[in-house]
């Protein structure tokens, strides 16, 4: 797989998300959205990434993300 496939990919199980958006407000939820938080998430541990990296680790810890 190459960047822009990565790029593209959805990175969160649809239903779920779908399931859980019904769950805690009713609403449905557009097509779009998932693609949309795929970005965010990327965006995210883009961000983590470097937060390791600049602390001298080769893993991710739920840190990296505060």
């Amino acid at each position: 797989m190459n960047n822009s496939d990565s790029e593209k990919e959805v990175l969160v199980v649809v239903s779920t998300l779908k399931k859980y958006i019904r769950s805690v407000s009713g609403m449905n939820t557009a097509g779009s959205v998932a693609p949309a938080l795929s970005d965010t998430i990327r965006h995210l541990c883009g961000q983590a990434i470097e937060k390791a990296r600049s602390d001298g680790r080769k893993t991710i810890m739920d840190r990296d993300f505060m």
